[in-house]
């Protein structure tokens, strides 16, 4: 597979399916934004972090190809003529959402109690966290945007709403592990 087409050097660029759309396509920055958060992602995974969160993050990586997947599909392209679904491969699905819920409930378990508004760093692990975060909402305001316009699987802007909860509960939960105080937003008084 060669890395250079030439075929988007006129600022549009395939859809899966083979439908050409401007590179600026609400559909081209959704899936865009996702490849980004993936990359973060993957930074937050490259750090010395708990074998466990490394697994999850792993995890969460592949998932993150497949909301990609969806994302870059043209709607009405989806199906092939023989009634299957072009992508071939596994859906986001509820159990996926459950899995983030489950370890944000077990990160929990070791936190004290959020009574303030946090500002994001602390230390650069950390820092990454809540990148990776504002992307993924980033990212699902993008993917909301596209979901009005052309509507795809409910599961995926759940998803992208659950991880960057979750992603804010593994940046706290770093902070603990990596005794980080926690700074509190404390609006001044006027």
């Amino acid at each position: 597979m060669k890395i250079y087409t030439k075929t988007g050097d006129k600022g549009t660029t395939a859809l899966f399916g083979g439908t050409r759309v401007a590179k600026h396509h609400i559909r081209i920055e959704s899936y865009g934004t996702v490849d980004e958060l993936n990359s973060w992602i993957g930074l937050i995974n490259d750090q010395e972090i708990d074998a466990h969160s490394k697994k999850i993050l792993t995890l969460i990586q592949h998932k993150l190809f497949i909301v990609g997947a969806v994302l870059a599909t043209d709607p009405a392209k989806a199906i092939l003529q023989n009634g299957k679904d072009r992508l071939n491969i596994d859906k986001i699905s509820s159990e996926d959402i459950t899995i983030l819920e489950h370890e944000m409930d077990e990160m929990e378990k070791h936190l004290q109690p959020m009574t303030h508004f946090i500002l994001p760093g602390g230390h650069t692990t950390v820092s990454y966290c809540h990148i990776a975060r504002t992307v993924c909402r980033r990212a699902e305001r993008l993917a909301s945007h596209l979901n009005d316009i052309e509507p795809f699987e409910e599961n995926v802007l759940s998803y992208l709403n659950r991880l960057s909860d979750y992603l804010f509960v593994l940046a706290r939960r770093l902070s603990a592990l990596l005794n980080v105080e926690e700074i509190k937003w404390i609006p001044e008084k006027k």
